[in-house]
């Protein structure tokens, strides 16, 4: 590949990637907790039942200490990025974790990252949908309209829907409906992949100027109606708050590892990697920490439980009290840009999901149908349909919650397995190649492993069981099907 790219250019790339739509959808998740309707082990974090033993009726929120928990993520994404930077250097191709894990750590650790990078896209975009949908409600509640609730809201709700004078529109549970906004708007985005798009870097770029301009625009606007009561106490749930809190929002840095992915086209990539990489987290993280910052301090922390849409959501609450007139009209320019955000977010992990389909089925892995190409669009298209089909439906019935604990548990297990393979590639093919080598030996890779693992250890043991499920899915897949058919132990004719 043709090395133009310098550490300004990678910057740019990773804040484009990591200024996504989560810090608009699940920072009040992070910030508030999750409520459920009885106590139970199951919806304990790991760790909290580790030290405590004891139920719970949800799981805690950091409150306005979120900003250590962004510190924390950025951490973590730090320590794996380069980690990512080292195995991507390795082979002359770009691609995913799977595409050159297939090429350094062999076929049996691809297929269990393949399969995680599924659960870590799908689980993404259904919480980006569920997110979409609530800001599309937001948008027509400015214009007046208000649809059924049954039509626009998850059929299950672990904390209920309260209105903006917290009376119960829906009681915690399951109920009749189906979140069709979110729904229509993977499926329309399918159909556009199907049909083929190609995305210019000016069409990028004004995407991560809209982005980035709704998130100032909210910050600069939200200062003015501060109230500094709000920030106290600080950590209402202590070092347990902000684990969890940082589990929650980690969603929002998917994409920084697009810094590391490009290391073969870098022109000094041993210098020019790391600072990308840092440059991008520490540009996000002080972005992410100005909204978490402003919108702790405008509404209380408590009342963003299961709120897909607390940026927006605060503008109104502040749009309707006195003086707060303005801020009506800066409500409709944040929900566009984060829906304008939103949408490119879900086009670019539908395009990447769809691909990991179509590059196992390549690889004999899945079934052949998966990487069938659409003759007049030359997409493929059986692999785009079926992964809309797969974040569509479940995007209409459940909560912003559940959908991105299963992407947060998916993206550090691959982020682990990443750090891990680095680790064992030094001892096994220490004369090979690197044109990006992690410093200090062994140490980031396996602090990478420990902050991973204990950022898992924030989520709570039904993911942990739910992803179990999907890994042993996965292996039977794998041993009873493709391994049968790879390239490695297929009888050769």
């Amino acid at each position: 590949m043709k090395k133009t790219l310098g550490p300004l250019s990678l910057t740019a790339l990773g804040i484009g990637a990591v200024i996504g739509s989560g810090i608009f959808t699940v920072v009040g998740t992070a910030i508030a907790g999750e409520k459920f309707d009885t106590t139970s082990i199951l919806r304990a974090p790991v760790l909290d039942y580790m030290i405590h033993h004891s139920a719970l009726a949800g799981r805690p929120g950091a409150g306005p200490a979120l900003a250590i928990s962004l510190v924390l993520v950025a951490i973590v994404c730090g320590l794996t990025g380069v980690c990512y930077a080292e195995l991507a250097s390795m082979i002359p191709i770009a691609g995913s974790a799977y595409t050159y894990t297939y090429a350094t750590l062999g076929e049996l650790v691809a297929w269990i990252i393949g399969w995680d990078l599924i659960l870590e896209y799908a689980g993404s975009n259904m919480a980006v949908s569920v997110g979409f949908a609530a800001h599309m409600v937001d948008l027509l509640d400015w214009f007046g309209f208000h649809p059924a609730l049954r039509w626009i809201s998850p059929a299950f709700l672990p904390g209920g829907l309260q209105d903006l004078q917290g009376h119960d529109l829906y009681l915690p549970g399951w109920h009749f409906g189906f979140d069709w906004p979110a729904f229509l708007v993977v499926m329309l985005l399918t159909v556009v992949l199907v049909r083929g798009i190609r995305e210019s870097a000016r069409t990028n770029n004004i995407m991560v100027l809209l982005k980035l301009a709704a998130i100032l625009l909210f910050i600069f606007a939200g200062a003015h109606f501060i109230k500094p009561a709000l920030y106290h106490p600080y950590s209402p749930n202590g070092w347990s708050g902000v684990l969890t809190g940082g589990s929650i929002i980690f969603f929002t840095y998917i994409g920084f590892d697009s810094v590391s992915t490009a290391a073969e086209e870098c022109r000094n990539p041993q210098k020019d990697v790391p600072i990308g990489i840092i440059a991008t987290l520490v540009v996000c993280t002080i972005l992410y920490i100005g909204v978490a910052t402003i919108l702790t301090g405008l509404v209380p922390w408590q009342s963003m439980v299961d709120d897909a849409a607390p940026v927006v959501n605060a503008l109104k609450k502040l749009s309707l009290q006195p003086g707060g007139h303005n801020l009506h009209w800066v409500r409709l320019a944040v929900l566009l840009g984060a829906m304008m955000g939103m949408i490119s977010s879900i086009l670019v992990f539908q395009l990447g999901q769809s691909r990991v389909w179509f590059a196992m089925s390549r690889d004999r892995l899945l079934p052949a149908f998966f990487g069938k190409v659409h003759p007049k669009f030359r997409t493929p298209a059986v692999a785009t349909w079926v992964a809309g089909i797969v974040v569509g439906i479940p995007a209409g019935l459940f909560d912003i919650g559940t959908l991105t604990d299963l992407s947060n548990i998916g993206t550090l297990f691959a982020f682990a397995l990443v750090s891990i393979g680095v680790v064992i590639l030094r001892y096994r093919e220490p004369e090979r190649k690197r044109r990006f080598r992690v410093p200090f030996g062994p140490v980031i890779p396996m602090l990478s492993v420990t902050f991973c693992v204990l950022l898992m250890m924030g989520l709570p043991i039904i993911t942990w069981l739910r992803f179990f499920v999907w890994l042993g899915l996965g292996l039977l897949i794998y041993f009873f099907y493709g391994r049968k058919r790879s390239e490695f132990y297929a009888p050769k004719v």
